[in-house]
């Protein structure tokens, strides 16, 4: 990941209901969701909602596939855990931040 895409992707977060959609479609998974079970679930209007996906989809963090008449949007996990990896990539000059015995939390 480069320092553009991960600005685009970022600032595609920085916004509430965005982070929200995100976070649900990572809880959900490789099989993601249909915008009707996302808005019903984060109770965000579905013209809204279109917005929101389009930005993420945009930011590459979100796809999209059509299944028949409906849309199904779908995590880039791969997309996140790249700019999870890019943000701590320098984390402590290589050496372990983690306090001994801490757990480390994972990524997909």
């Amino acid at each position: 990941m480069n320092e553009k895409s991960a600005v685009s992707a970022l600032s595609a977060l920085a916004q509430e209901a965005r982070l929200r959609v995100f976070r649900a479609l990572v809880g959900a998974g490789p099989e993601g969701m249909t915008p009707s079970a996302l808005s019903a679930m984060l109770d965000i209007p579905g013209s809204t909602l279109s917005f929101h996906l389009k930005e993420l989809v945009h930011a590459d963090l979100v796809s999209v596939e059509r299944d028949g008449r409906n849309l199904h949007y779908r995590p880039a996990l791969d997309q996140m855990n790249e700019l999870l990896g890019y943000l701590v990539d320098h984390c402590c000059m290589g050496k372990s931040c983690a306090p001994a015995g801490a757990k480390r939390r994972s990524t997909c």
